[in-house]
């Protein structure tokens, strides 16, 4: 059945919010700036619950699997803020061949949100990471509003050249197994406190807000050198 916006809209409603949020209090448990000198708001996280993310299903990664360190980002693909994001976690992946990256569904600031989401787990279930990952950066550079429409449109442009058609990436994108992906990353937001977009899991601590490509990667060294975001 070809896909209509009230019905692509209708089978999102419901994923815009995702279970109760655990008690989280993000203070600065690490003294960590921005990339404006700022506070980075920050916190140790349990590792009973970010051990949670390495089993979801649809999680888009790129970088090697034996990596040290791993980073994850929470966004939603109509926040302003993650198409700042985009460009610096691109960038990172780039250069920073050690680097693991596993991008996380957060949509919470609509539903439109939660429709591009979801195509963007159909193109990561059928094509695989790599299509993801380019998916996601080709999306955040898009200008206007996101919504399932919009990133069907550009998802069927990458897909026909792999041969997969619109109305498979529809129906896939639709598919139970999809919004339960959805859920399922929602949940581990929610649980971990992650109210903003993009916030960021490294290790066992979480930040909040997006930071900037300097801060990120001081922060991934200090990982590498003490397991920790800051070091002393």
């Amino acid at each position: 059945m070809p896909l209509s916006r009230r019905r692509f809209l209708a089978s999102s409603l419901g994923l815009a919010i995702a279970g109760p949020v655990a008690a989280q209090s993000y203070g600065q448990t690490f003294k960590v700036e921005n990339d404006e000198g700022r506070p980075v708001a920050n916190m140790r996280l349990p590792g009973e619950i970010t051990g949670q993310i390495q089993e979801l299903r649809g999680v888009t990664y790129v970088g090697p699997r034996e990596a040290e360190v791993t980073l994850y980002e929470f966004f939603d693909y109509n926040c302003p803020w993650c198409r700042k994001a985009a460009a610096d976690v691109t960038a990172l992946a780039g250069s920073d061949p050690g680097l693991r990256i596993g991008l996380v569904h957060n949509p919470i600031l609509s539903p439109m949100s939660a429709q591009a989401a979801k195509v963007s787990l159909a193109v990561q279930r059928k094509l695989g990471s790599a299509a993801a990952f380019a998916f996601y950066s080709q999306l955040l550079s898009t200008k206007g509003q996101i919504d399932g429409l919009k990133a069907l449109d550009i998802a069927a442009k990458t897909s026909a050249k792999a041969g997969v058609s619109r109305a498979e990436l529809e129906q896939i994108a639709d598919s139970d197994a999809v919004r339960e992906a959805m859920r399922a990353h929602m949940n581990v937001a929610a649980n971990l406190g992650l109210s903003a977009t993009p916030s960021y899991v490294l290790g066992n601590t979480g930040v909040l807000g997006h930071p900037g490509v300097k801060s990120l990667a001081k922060m991934i060294a200090a990982v590498r050198r003490c397991d920790q975001i800051a070091c002393g």
